[in-house]
């Protein structure tokens, strides 16, 4: 026997027609004072449940205006107070807080982390170096301030400070730009000595803004535009290795933009030397070492292992450190061999390009002397390198932050940051910040406190006092080969690219254009449209607002659903109900009912109420499509505002507003005009040939000498009058006084349009700094010269909250309780603000 499902609706229904019999009873009570005016002192509230359900009057809410004198009470005094002032101070040193409760298990995984990130600090240190154009000792110098001073003012356990490769290709085009500014060999000015002062300067920069809690600017450039430049840094980067991979770096010019070096570096391929077999060898060991420990020798051990978990584990343990160390362990082999063929050679007759010479020590440490002028000099070049320190820092933080479980503070990671290169300036380091790949490293391992960076930057010294020797017969290509594999991880991959496309398809034409224009032109163009074009989607989406007019539906919530499946003996599903019920749905015969929406029966405590949707829902996706949208009463029109109100959207707000007016409401009032010429040069009706032509061509017309104001059909305008006008300002955080004038101007103009006074309601309004505004414009309440006593006359409305004595009770069935009182839910001396949109459709209007 065939079965049906059925949609059982008696539950919803009855409820239903006890939700609208009880609004009718109250329409009734109503109608008996339909001509009297309703004043504001006689205004009655609902009260408390009383234990025959009949509710008792209470006294009227008279709500007040917020003050100055609250917003300082609110936010203001205690953060004068000394409390607050101890806690700021606190604050600026996290390690306060968790550094009594370290212990030893604490202590070994931040050892082996600490170690672990050292080795691989040790050589990335003197690779990028080599791509900021500095000698390799630099990098060496501010990879272990930066992981001794961080460690005490770090927010995040992960983040491993010291240099990184876009940081160092933009010191190295800073040293490049000021360079071409002074004559050649200038003594003072050095490569050096400019990358210290950029990090004197991006110091200051990073700690002042951490101080005065100003990291929320930071947050300003979206993660498209970041992602796009690190790409194109990324690519340039890699590009720029190759002729050192190659052998022949002394013929192209890496400094230029990135097209150019890559079109160079190919035109020389013919000028290949030796060293690319300690380039091209060691970068084919680390891509093949990398995919074997980091993904198919964990699939063997999980394979063939799966017997033996102890054994499993430590094969796994293995693969994880000989990956960590898989850079290391090259630069070791290949540095051997480089030893073994060039080992008491003259310079010129070695076979390949070296190192060279690595001062032993930490030398020329002091207060930095800065060359006269040459801080002015570098100002051209602050802004786009602050922007590279600060952003790839925070979002490295944040990032293994929301991975790992802990909360990062943006302003103390600047703070961070700003001491670090601050005091490095001391040791001769330049600009460090957050490595990607040494913090992932470092989260891998285990780590559990910041203090590990002071077992990495022991290592670090280690390696300065004890293996400079060593460090000459390293050769530049394996270096190179180690960059390139490095940096690769920064390359956002195809995936990345479709997922921005699905996410949100500007964002990906934004991170393509960063990534081309950081490519073509350079690092610092590349950022600036990163900055320029995030902050251009925002005043769009503010000048250009997304606002919607509103009608309403009748919705409820089904509890807990259950499914009933009936016999075909009982009812189809087109029963009486059914069809009662879904009458306005044009396509409910046509639709086909799945398992996921079969019919379901109502628990006895649902209630329908209006919700108010866009009409245009189709789009919006806010409402199921075939659900027919109810207007709203004749003479009403509802609007709500999609961004905050202020000088930039107010105009095109009042525009959208003002002519959705004259296009669904007539005029009050027919403004009769003798003669055609007298009508206003903006409304001037219908054209009319000149009575010459009209005789030319022979057209016997009968013109009137009074032509009215209206269209030729305005006797039979069947349009409503405008009575009420309802802004949504639920999505409206603040207002402006350029936006509150141009509602005042709305209001002017629209009791000019409809000849009398029109209702102005406002619901949702979030902010009380919003509701004082417009009450200083005489918004919100009743007055004589915008909205007297009359325009409410048999429809005051004011909305109730049902309030609990006890906590417990709220969580106990609906219905009357001697625990619970219903109170007025807004002050009901501003009868036009509502907590939320009022139900129209009965109203008295």
């Amino acid at each position: 026997m065939r079965r049906e499902v059925r949609l059982e609706l008696e539950d919803l229904e009855a409820e239903y027609d006890h939700y609208k019999s009880s609004e009718q009873i109250a329409e009734t009570s109503r109608s008996t004072a339909k001509n009297d005016v309703v004043k504001q002192s006689e205004v009655r509230c609902y009260g408390s449940f009383s234990s025959d359900s009949v509710y008792e009057s209470i006294p009227v809410f008279e709500e007040t205006s917020v003050s100055l004198k609250d917003f300082y009470d609110r936010f203001i005094r205690e953060k004068l107070s000394v409390k607050s002032a101890g806690n700021y101070v606190i604050s600026i040193f996290p390690i306060v807080k968790w550094l009594p409760h370290y212990n030893w298990k604490w202590g070994y995984s931040d050892i082996v982390a600490g170690i672990t990130v050292g080795c691989v600090l040790v050589p990335q240190s003197m690779s990028y170096a080599q791509i900021a154009s500095l000698p390799p000792q630099y990098g060496l110098y501010s990879s272990f301030i930066g992981a001794f001073i961080y460690s005490l003012f770090a927010t995040s356990k992960d983040v491993c400070i010291g240099p990184v490769a876009v940081m160092s290709l933009q010191t190295a085009k800073v040293i490049t730009a000021v360079l071409a500014k002074y004559p050649e060999n200038t003594p003072d000015v050095t490569g050096p000595v400019i990358a210290t002062a950029l990090s004197l300067l991006c110091g200051i920069v990073a700690i002042s803004v951490g101080l005065l809690r100003l990291g929320f600017l930071v947050e300003l450039i979206s993660l498209n535009a970041v992602a796009g430049f690190m790409t194109g840094s990324a690519f340039n980067i890699i590009w720029g290795q190759v002729p050192a991979l190659m052998g022949y770096s002394k013929l192209v010019n890496t400094r230029e933009a990135t097209y150019k070096v890559v079109i160079n570096s190919l035109k020389h391929l013919p000028n290949t030397k030796i060293d690319a077999v300690f380039g091209l060898v060691p970068l084919v060991i680390l891509y093949l070492w990398k995919w074997w420990c980091g993904s198919y020798g964990p699939k063997l051990a999980d394979r063939y292992l799966a017997h033996s978990p102890k054994k499993k584990k430590i094969l796994k343990s293995f693969y994880f450190y000989a990956q960590a160390m898989r850079s290391a362990i090259i630069i070791i082999v290949f540095t051997a061999i480089s030893w073994r063929i060039t080992h008491n050679k003259p310079k010129k007759q070695q076979p390949i390009k070296v190192l060279g010479t690595v001062p032993s020590g930490l030398n020329n440490v002091g207060v930095m002397k800065v060359p006269k002028g040459l801080l002015s000099n570098m100002a051209s070049e602050i802004p786009a390198s602050i922007i590279v320190l600060l952003l790839e820092h925070i979002a490295i933080s944040k990032s293994f932050g929301r991975i790992n479980d802990y909360k990062v503070v943006p302003d103390q990671e600047l703070i961070a940051i700003g001491a670090t290169n601050l005091i490095g300036t001391f040791f001769n380091a330049y600009p460090a910040t957050g490595s990607f790949s040494r913090s992932a490293l470092k989260a891998k391992c285990g780590v559990r406190t910041p203090l590990s960076g002071l077992f990495s930057g022991c290592c670090v010294l280690v390696a300065i006092y004890c293996l400079t020797s060593a460090f000459y017969y390293i050769p530049s290509a394996t270096l190179s080969a180690v960059i390139i594999h490095a940096v690769s991880d920064l390359l956002a991959s195809y995936k990345t690219t479709w997922n921005f496309w699905k996410m949100n398809p500007p964002d990906c034409v934004a991170f393509i254009v960063t990534v081309f224009i950081t490519v073509f032109s350079s690092i610092e163009n590349g950022i600036y449209f990163a900055m320029c074009w995030s902050c251009a989607v925002l005043l769009l989406k503010q000048a250009f607002p997304a606002g919607r007019f509103l009608g309403r539906v009748e919705v409820a919530e089904v509890l807990n659903p259950t499914v009933q499946e009936v016999n075909e003996s009982d009812t189809s599903v087109k029963s009486q109900e059914v069809d009662e019920y879904c009458k306005s749905s044009k396509n409910f015969e046509n639709t086909k009912t799945s398992p996921a929406s079969l019919p379901v029966t109502a628990t006895p405590y649902n209630r329908f109420h209006t919700k108010w949707v866009p009409f245009d829902h189709g789009y919006t996706r806010e409402l199921n499509p075939d659900i027919k949208i109810m207007p709203p009463p004749p003479g009403v029109i509802v609007y709500r505002l999609s961004e905050s109100f202020t000088y930039i959207n107010c105009s095109k707000q009042y525009d959208i507003i003002f002519d959705h007016i004259k296009k669904h409401t007539r005029r009050g009032q027919l403004i009769h005009l003798r003669k055609k010429c007298d009508r206003p040069w903006n409304d001037p009706g219908e054209w009319e040939p000149p009575s010459f032509l009209k005789k030319l061509f022979k057209r016997n017309k009968n013109t009137a000498d009074v032509e009215s104001l209206g269209d030729s059909n305005t006797e039979t305008d069947n349009r409503p009058l405008l009575k009420i006008v309802c802004l949504d300002f639920s999505q409206v955080v603040q207002v402006d006084s350029t936006a509150i004038q141009s509602l005042v101007d709305l209001r002017k103009a629209v009791h000019s349009y409809a000849d009398r006074q029109v209702e102005f309601h406002f619901a949702g309004i979030m902010s009380s700094w919003v509701k004082r505004s417009l009450l200083s414009m005489q918004f919100g309440t009743i007055n004589e010269a915008f909205s007297d006593e009359s325009t409410i006359a048999g429809h005051s409305s004011y909305h109730i909250a049902k309030s609990s004595n006890s906590i417990d009770n709220s969580f106990l069935e609906y219905g009357p309780s001697p625990d619970n009182q219903i109170l007025a839910a807004t002050g009901t001396n501003m009868p036009f603000f509502h907590i939320e949109i009022p139900d129209f459709s009965k109203w008295n209007i």
